[in-house]
């Protein structure tokens, strides 16, 4: 008797998490999004909203990244450059000025001081009078990638760690349609590394957070149904489509068979896509539109979630209005025109792709014995041994360009003259008047409250208390994201 083939919705998931898929509802399309002050990127989202957008994706600052004020000296000349700059909930409230949290759907992308700002969105959303409780969206707060690939970590790995889970404990009960961390493969992916990499590397760090999350006494159910993930989509259209088919399928097992989940939400890998960064170019910008649109289709033929679309000039500044919308249309018309999204899984059944599947769930299953070998994640991460893997594939991709052994259009083939196009300019004055008003806020805010407030999170950081109550505290006091991680760096120190 023939065994019934795999059908989606069933497990181990690889042809799709729902029966229907897009059928019965589409992707959420998301714009990642943020510039300047707050106001400046409360109008792109009005905008955005207003073109069909379904979802928010807040960009944040560097200076909010890494837990510095506006007007720290090591802020100077980048307040609001790379992502809107937000210092206390005063910002928080003018970036969402009349739109309902409660009836939107908003990524944050942000790790190291991910529970301030997530302490700032829910205590706008109450302020709003939001039902807190249906508020939905993703709260990134995965510090493990920040040391493998992008660099924007406050405090060493292990009390980076215990926010994470504190996050995730106090969201458990407080948020219950909050996915309380996106475990990024993208920006392991921007750095260099290979589809399998990708896979493995995030299923590593996504089994370092499951097991610290259970030793702090989370029960696995509890939690595991609102964790998320987040993946490139690179150049190579069949790889991609098969690569997020062979991570659903790895993580499925990896949730029953390691760790036992009983919840069939447990063990279905859920992610947001972005179409690749490092593939766009400054050269022939427009070009930029074709790489982004097959990307954008072989993301939703591989099953995911939510989707951002790059937008044509973001190789040479952030996007204008008018490429923002253009990269929005590029969903619209992969949902609405190309057919794609009638048919759960399009491509199941594909000699190619399946065999494709195999052999990436096949090497990040080798990477991850590798890593479990070294000790796990955290160790593998701690003695660079990850680092190191992804340096050596970039190194290949590199040299693959510069010998024409890989054509990357306008690059190294297929060249013109360059080509000048309107790019977004940041106001200098923009930081001048984001400095301003914080030291307006510091002015006008009851300074014993906010000290108190900070007071009593820097002595439960120095004991086992879970951290989160404490920094909406101090949020609600109108401490800023710099004081908090000040104290919070008292305790903890900083990596270096």
């Amino acid at each position: 008797m023939t065994e019934r083939p795999e059908q989606p919705g069933e497990f181990p998931y690889t042809r799709g998490i729902h029966p229907a898929m897009y059928r019965s509802r589409l992707w959420t399309m998301r714009q990642y999004a943020g510039f300047a002050t707050a106001e400046e990127s409360n109008r792109r989202y009005r905008y955005l909203i207003s073109q069909g957008l379904t979802g928010l994706s807040v960009a944040f600052d560097l200076p909010t990244q890494i837990g510095l004020d506006a007007d720290h000296p090591l802020a100077a000349g980048e307040v609001g450059r790379a992502g809107v700059s937000i210092c206390s909930l005063a910002d928080m409230e003018r970036l969402f000025d009349g739109i309902r949290l409660d009836q939107v759907s908003t990524s944050m992308t942000i790790n190291s001081t991910a529970a301030i700002l997530l302490a700032f969105y829910v205590l706008a959303a109450r302020r709003q009078g939001a039902d807190v409780r249906k508020l939905s969206g993703t709260v990134q707060n995965d510090i493990l990638k920040e040391y493998i690939a992008r660099g924007t970590y406050i405090y060493p790995p292990r009390p980076a760690m215990r926010l994470v889970t504190e996050l995730f404990a106090w969201a458990g009960s407080e948020l219950p349609e909050w996915n309380t961390i996106s475990i990024s493969g993208y920006h392991i992916r921007e750095a260099g590394a290979t589809a399998a990499q990708e896979v493995a590397f995030t299923l590593a760090n996504a089994i370092a957070y499951i097991e610290a999350a259970l030793q702090a006494g989370l029960a696995l159910d509890s939690f595991a149904p609102r964790l998320s993930f987040f993946f490139s989509c690179d150049r190579n259209f069949l790889e991609e489509i098969a690569k997020f088919r062979a991570a659903r399928r790895r993580y499925a097992r990896l949730m029953r068979e390691r760790f036992g989940a009983r919840d069939p939400r447990s063990t279905m890998l859920r992610f947001h896509t972005q179409t690749g960064g490092s593939t766009l170019t400054a050269q022939q910008p427009d070009v930029n539109l074709a790489r982004v649109a097959i990307q954008a289709l072989a993301a939703v033929l591989g099953g995911t979630q939510s989707l951002h679309t790059n937008a044509r000039d973001e190789a040479l500044a952030l996007p204008t209005e008018e490429s923002a919308r253009l990269a929005l249309r590029t969903q619209q018309i992969v949902a609405h025109e190309t057919g794609v999204a009638s048919t759960a899984d399009p491509l199941g059944g594909s000699y190619y792709v399946e065999q494709l599947t195999d052999s990436i769930e096949r090497s990040a299953r080798e990477y991850l014995e590798k890593i479990d070998a070294l000790g796990g994640a955290l160790r593998a991460i701690e003695t660079g041994w990850v680092q190191a893997q992804i340096q050596d594939s970039a190194f290949e991709i590199q040299r693959a360009v510069e010998s024409g052994e890989r054509t990357v259009v306008g690059v190294n083939r297929f060249r013109m003259e360059p080509q000048e196009i309107p790019t977004l300019r940041i106001d200098p004055a923009i930081e001048r008047e984001q400095v301003e008003r914080l030291r307006q806020l510091r002015a006008s805010r009851s300074q014993e409250q906010a000290a108190a407030a900070l007071d009593r999170l820097e002595q439960a950081a120095r004991g086992n208390d879970n951290l989160m109550p404490f920094l909406l505290d101090a949020g609600g006091a109108y401490a800023t994201v710099g004081e908090m991680s000040d104290r919070l760096r008292r305790v903890f120190g900083e990596y270096r």
